[in-house]
């Protein structure tokens, strides 16, 4: 108790959280739940930051209700050197007691230098390339983790997309979508470029969306991957070879490469497209994650009572405490 008073006091000189959490319920594992350590139970990764931390604590709230073995998940909340990083983990406790869980700083100074700007604001952010370091944030004895963003919502089982088996020489597993105009994500400079499109020869490169990723960090650390990534953001501040912040170096470096996953697990492209933020349906099939990637986010949009239909699903899980109950 004297411990979270003094986190408290320390976090009230620095940049506020201006939202208030309730505390989410305790959610216990099934009986037939396998005894895990520190190397075997399932790792979820997440950025942490103020702006989108209602997000964040939906998420980790959906996890957690609808894991068999809610115990056995280890969450590693990465978030820039610069956030109070102490009032983020009382946020956490607060809400989830029993959470295991750690917080990493991530000195996101030196990939500021990196990044080029993009089509909205939002997509320049550092801790959105923090993704790309998670080989390095980590500690080494987490080999396998799932990473998720923090607009979303998961509807099934954590453990059954962290069980995916990341097959012959691929690093990472997600949904692919081979519908998608691949040739958007990048400009016409890259395409007209025979030595920068020759980058995708001989693969069958298709869009994947980095919100919801399995990441083998053993084959990640081996093949130095991060300095692969690097490579490109360098490219793109000296020719402008896309625009969509932190997703095309990954396309660059995996498309056509990547294990699959079924589509269910990420529902993308909730929150419209990165200008207007239009209301969009499903896509067809089966739902286990719901992604509200895009301009539009649903507790933006409940809180201005201008929700789209869908937003309705996000809101069962929103932790916020309305101003009234906020504690004096």
């Amino acid at each position: 108790m004297i411990l979270h008073l003094l986190l408290l006091l320390s976090a009230a000189t620095a940049t506020p959280i201006s939202q208030q959490f309730k505390e989410a319920p305790k959610f216990y594992n099934a009986a037939d739940c396998p005894h895990t350590d520190i190397t075997s139970g399932v790792h979820v990764a997440m950025t942490l930051d103020a702006t989108y931390i209602r997000g964040s604590m939906a998420a980790l709230l959906s996890v957690l209700q609808h894991s068999s073995c809610p115990q056995n998940i280890i969450f590693h909340f990465i978030t820039s050197a610069s956030s109070n990083t102490s009032l983020l983990h009382v946020t956490i406790s607060t809400s989830f007691p029993y959470l295991n869980f750690q917080i990493y700083p991530f000195n996101d100074s030196f990939v500021a230098g990196l990044i080029s700007t993009s089509i909205r604001s939002a997509l320049d952010c550092p801790l959105n390339y923090a993704r790309s370091y998670l080989a390095d944030i980590l500690p080494p004895h987490v080999t396998k983790v799932v990473y998720l963003d923090s607009d979303l919502v998961v509807v099934d089982d954590i453990a059954t997309l962290a069980a995916t088996p990341i097959q012959n020489d691929a690093v990472l597993a997600a949904p692919e979508y081979c519908n998608a105009n691949f040739t958007f994500y990048f400009t016409p400079t890259f395409w007209s470029n025979p030595s920068l499109s020759l980058a995708f020869f001989n693969r069958k490169a298709c869009y994947f969306n980095t919100g919801v990723m399995v990441i083998d960090l053993i084959r990640w650390r081996a093949g130095d991957y991060t300095t692969k990534i690097e490579e490109w953001m360098e490219l793109q501040k000296r020719m402008r070879i896309y625009e969509l912040g932190s997703l095309p170096p990954f396309l660059l470096v995996f498309a056509g490469k990547i294990a699959p996953v079924d589509h269910r697990w990420n529902q993308h492209g909730l929150g419209g497209d990165n200008f207007r933020g239009l209301c969009r349906d499903l896509h067809p099939g089966p739902v286990s994650l719901l992604h509200w990637s895009g301009k539009g986010k649903p507790w933006v949009r409940l809180d201005a009572e201008r929700p789209c239909p869908l937003d309705a699903l996000w809101a069962p899980y929103d932790l916020l405490k309305p101003p009234f109950s906020f504690d004096s």
